[in-house]
């Protein structure tokens, strides 16, 4: 095998997948927290949650500038990365008399908890990993 081929597609890690327990106040019938499902995404999901949160401001001399309004991308990223429960049901939004996956979101975490879950989607996405360190754990 080529040292080129070990970047192919079908030789890539698949996105990755884990369970992760947003909040314990959301519990099963034995009582136990339930665990949401959230995956990472790729770089094209992610410009869609960028594009999505970037709006037009209007500057000096009628000149308009683009501005992410990062919290609007985040909620956008964490509504993406989030598999299990579905944001996007109407029924679960009309619960909560919301409408929009990121309404729902909102809605249903406390801050803390909202803050958790954006910490561990980023995480899952790769955002926070110092390259430094993985250049480190490469070497060893």
């Amino acid at each position: 095998m080529s040292e080129l081929s070990l970047f192919y597609a079908q030789n890539a890690a698949c996105d990755a997948t884990e369970d992760y327990v947003v909040s314990l106040r959301f519990k099963d019938q034995e009582g136990k927290a339930v665990a949401w499902k959230l995956r990472s995404m790729n770089e094209d999901e992610n410009q869609e949650c960028r594009k999505a949160a970037t709006r037009k401001i209007k500057g000096k001399n009628g000149v308009y500038t683009s501005e992410i309004e990062p919290n609007d991308y985040m909620a956008k990223l964490m509504t993406s990365s989030v598999v299990h429960p579905d944001l996007k049901n109407a029924e679960l939004q009309r619960s909560y008399n919301v409408l929009g996956a990121e309404a729902l979101l909102r809605k249903m975490l406390l801050p803390g908890e909202f803050a958790a879950l954006g910490e561990r989607v980023q995480a899952l996405n790769g955002f926070g990993t110092d390259m430094n360190e993985l250049v480190d754990d490469v070497k060893n």
